[in-house]
């Protein structure tokens, strides 16, 4: 296990040294998204009016307040990623992002296009909304506010984290190798509950 504090946008280079159980903090930008964000992109065709190239992506519904016309973070938490497992190939492989930041990991073709593209899944432990949220330096931009609390947002963060690489560019996978581990200690447990 390594530990690396990045800077956005990421490099291919910078997320391929990257592999599962290593810690990784960044500093830069972070774009917030959560399912009506990808529906509104890809299921009604709307191009994202800001490059998501080389960016982290948070799977999130924040919850934000307008201050004399500014945006100021309440609670931005994140949300569980696999409902979202239809839009992640076509977020890597079409607008170049390199990070999906979430809870419960993707499936298959995420980490397909993961490793066809250089981009990897980062694990954020749940119930950690407060430290986020104080991570978070500015709201810089919330796009397609009608969208809210769905839009596509725009953080400048500094030291995010810690982040888990629970799915690297490399095909491994932190939850696969778990489900294998307890599916091989399974027939043992059973045996000692007298379970046929």
């Amino acid at each position: 296990m390594a530990r690396y504090h990045l800077q956005t946008p990421f490099s291919e280079e910078a997320i391929r040294q990257l592999r599962v159980g290593d810690i990784v903090h960044f500093d830069g930008t972070l774009f917030g998204i959560r399912d009506l964000t990808q529906i509104y992109m890809f299921d009604q065709h709307h191009e994202p009016p800001v490059s998501l190239k080389g960016m982290p992506c948070i799977h999130t519904a924040p919850s934000l307040k307008k201050v004399d016309g500014k945006w100021v973070p309440i609670c931005v938490g994140t949300t569980t990623s696999y409902r979202m497992e239809r839009f992640t190939p076509p977020l890597i492989e079409n607008y170049g992002v390199r990070a999906i930041i979430g809870k419960g990991g993707l499936y298959e073709q995420s980490l397909e296009a993961m490793k066809k593209c250089g981009a990897v899944y980062l694990a954020i432990v749940g119930g950690a909304a407060s430290l986020e949220t104080q991570q978070i330096v500015e709201v810089e931009q919330v796009y397609w506010e009608h969208l809210h609390p769905e839009a596509l947002y725009q953080f400048r963060v500094k030291d995010f984290g810690p982040l888990t690489v629970a799915m690297d560019s490399h095909g491994n996978n932190l939850y696969s190798e778990v489900k294998a581990k307890v599916m091989a200690r399974l027939p043992k447990i059973y045996q000692k509950l007298g379970v046929a």
